[in-house]
């Protein structure tokens, strides 16, 4: 079923009041986040959003520590139809889920599905697809596009720790030397200096590093080397709050605002 942006504050209005009709919850279960995290949100007036900060288009934060971004724009706008701010939650790669679990309402910011953050979380509905292809300097033609040209001695692969990226190299790229960088927004400055030869990243990042760094190019990114959906991370079991975020997702895809966003992002 789709939901216009005009049903939505009809929708969240009729959970939180079937919640309470059913007994869910009331004023004792209101304290209990796990069984009413949509009524904590409205109650408080705040979502807490982890985002990592490092992983534009999704997700950027600045020196002076704002936030931007396709999901950063869109958690701001779902905070608002919950009547409530964002909170923004620092958080890496590689406390993700941890974070998420302990602190927050929502995590956002190009999230790959993968089967250890579903042991932690339930997923939204599918955002985008992306996979995972090679960044390398355009001096170097395209010595770096397959697999195999990537997996030899001596060719040098950086990666940010943590994540999908450090996963995928360590499953393919057993022969490469593998050079952990733990900042993923300067990895860029490392292979424009030429410290490192290659970046496997998620092409919707290659393409937009080519804004930002023209003397880098992204091999093939649409046929990336693998394919994988992009999610929001929810809480597990809520099914309150998990069916109106999943709602007003289903609006922002199905009206191609998210589509634009990204759009507007790449040029």
């Amino acid at each position: 079923m789709r939901f216009s942006t005009r049903m939505m504050p009809s929708l969240i209005m009729a959970v939180v009041g079937g919640l309470f009709a059913s007994g869910v919850v009331g004023p004792a279960a209101a304290a209990e986040p796990e069984l009413s995290r949509l009524l904590t949100v409205v109650q408080s007036g705040v979502l807490r959003v982890c985002t990592t900060g490092d992983y534009p288009p999704y997700t950027l934060r600045d020196a002076e520590g704002a936030y931007t971004g396709v999901d950063i724009t869109l958690a701001t706008d779902l905070a608002a139809t919950l009547h409530a701010v964002p909170q923004w939650i620092p958080t890496t790669w590689s406390t993700l889920a941890e974070d998420f679990v302990a602190r927050c309402d929502l995590a956002v910011g190009g999230i790959s599905d993968t089967a250890d953050r579903r042991r932690v979380a339930d997923f939204s509905v599918p955002i985008a697809t992306d996979g995972k292809t090679p960044v390398t300097r355009r001096g170097d033609g395209d010595a770096y596009s397959t697999i195999a040209d990537i997996n030899r001695p001596g060719v040098r692969v950086i990666v940010n720790p943590g994540g999908t990226n450090e996963k995928f190299a360590r499953a393919n790229f057993p022969d490469a030397q593998l050079i952990v960088w733990p900042d993923n927004l300067t990895i860029y400055d490392q292979l424009e200096q030429g410290t490192a030869d290659v970046f496997v990243t998620d092409s919707v990042e290659g393409r937009y590093r080519n804004r930002t760094h023209p003397a880098l190019q992204v091999l093939h990114p649409d046929h990336p080397f693998d394919s994988a959906t992009k999610v929001y991370l929810l809480p597990r079991g809520d099914l309150a709050f998990n069916t109106v975020v999943n709602a007003w997702l289903d609006v922002q895809i199905s009206t191609g605002r998210s589509a634009q966003l990204l759009d507007s992002w790449l040029g």
